[in-house]
């Protein structure tokens, strides 16, 4: 297909695709999926190789936020029964990251419920992150606070933050159907204040809100623009007690063909798949690996996820290796901090849709399997529903882990 051949010439050069390009890759046919994984894969093995980078998500306060994102169990209004704490002791958080360091995770991103933070709440998580990397050698903290102020950016940098994770969600058009007590230009700001503050930021997005194809590579093409060193690409999870519960619009095919317009766009970027991986792209996600790089290990912010043994399973099986703790996500053009979703020349963080004002990976609102099933999604006694209809079956409010007394799953 001369599309795919095209983007990929373009992917190895860092050159950006054109819209309509972009676009041609979200309405390709199910019968020509495969080729535009393999051609995607290409691309994502130019600059990442076969490895896969694990972040760890701590949830640091959890609900009762007073913004009110459509997409949010822990909105302002939200009936979901989620868990719902305040802020987490230092040494707490130190603990619930430990767990996913030790399940392999280099990365733990620190996320906050609330519009965003005061500056006695930036006190509060400059400790935690000084407890974090003196229990814990060689560790990557990200923040996910909220809309910050002028100064708090330096201040998390002085701390020892090395990312700082505010995501887009949706295109400038459609920002204020989705939520109306900030704006798409505050999220801007704060992203350009993580930049300029020397933090290595990460900004994403969320599928399957309603959104149509040009919203899709609206939002894309602005976080290119941006310049973010890692993009978390979020599945919604239409989480009872929403406003959009109902918003059942996603495939695993669908899902794919997100992620590769992504790579496509952003080459040389940390794709990261945040939340909802397990509840829409399900059987189908070993694929998203030669898409994106990166993904989260466990559980998320106020939904279970994949058991985090199923987790390095998958990653081993699909051929891919875990990126240790040595080694440099970016490639070495860009590993300096001057990256984004390709350079500036040429033209890490969180996030998940659930967050709020804060980087919650929309997974707070997802996940799958129970307590007793350790996290892995549906039972040999549960009728698997069609592939059309929703899955409701695999989204598990989470019990465990941060602000509960269960062990966590990593």
């Amino acid at each position: 297909m001369d599309l795919l051949n095209t983007l990929v010439d373009k992917g190895l050069r860092r050159e950006l695709p054109t819209r309509e390009e972009a676009l041609a890759v979200l309405a390709t046919t199910d019968d020509e999926l495969l080729d535009v994984v393999a051609a995607a894969g290409k691309v994502r093995r130019k600059w990442f190789g076969r490895r896969v980078k694990l972040n760890y998500l701590v949830n640091l306060k959890s609900g009762l936020c007073p913004e009110d994102c459509s997409y949010c169990s822990q909105r302002l209004g939200s009936k979901a029964d989620i868990l719902k704490y305040t802020w987490l002791k230092p040494d707490e958080a130190s603990q619930a990251a430990a767990a996913g360091l030790a399940g392999g995770a280099k990365r733990v991103c620190l996320v906050a419920s609330g519009r965003g933070p005061t500056d006695r709440d930036v006190d509060r998580v400059s400790e935690t992150i000084k407890t974090i990397k003196e229990q814990n050698e060689g560790v990557e903290v990200c923040a996910c606070l909220g809309l910050l102020s002028d100064g708090q950016a330096e201040r998390l940098r002085e701390a020892g933050a090395d990312a700082y994770n505010h995501n887009l969600n949706t295109s400038e058009g459609t920002y204020a159907d989705i939520t109306t007590t900030h704006t798409y230009a505050d999220r801007v700001d704060t992203v350009n204040k993580a930049h300029a503050a020397g933090l290595s930021a990460c900004s994403g997005l969320i599928a399957g809100m309603g959104e149509s194809d040009e919203d899709l590579v609206d939002v894309v093409f602005s976080l290119r623009e941006l310049d973010p060193d890692s993009v978390p690409v979020n599945f919604l999870i239409p989480f009872e007690g929403t406003p959009l519960a109902k918003e059942w619009n996603l495939t695993p095919q669908r899902c794919l063909r997100i992620l590769a317009m992504v790579r496509f766009v952003c080459p040389d970027v940390e794709v990261r798949i945040a939340g909802g991986r397990e509840v829409h792209l399900r059987t189908m996600q070993p694929l998203a690996l030669h898409l994106a790089n990166s993904i989260f290990l466990g559980d998320y912010l106020t939904s279970e996820g994949q058991a985090g043994k199923a987790d390095l399973e998958m990653i081993a099986d699909a051929g891919f290796e875990v990126e240790g703790a040595g080694e440099v996500t970016l490639p070495e053009h860009r590993a300096g901090g001057a990256g984004g979703c390709g350079s500036h020349a040429a033209a890490g963080g969180c996030g998940s849709h659930e967050g709020a004002g804060g980087c919650g990976s929309h997974e707070g609102a997802q996940g799958c399997g129970s307590h007793e099933g350790g996290g892995v999604c549906g039972t040999a006694a549960t009728p698997v529903p069609a592939a059309s209809e929703p899955r409701t079956d695999l989204v598990a409010v989470r019990r465990r882990g941060a602000g509960t007394d269960l062990a966590p799953n990593a």
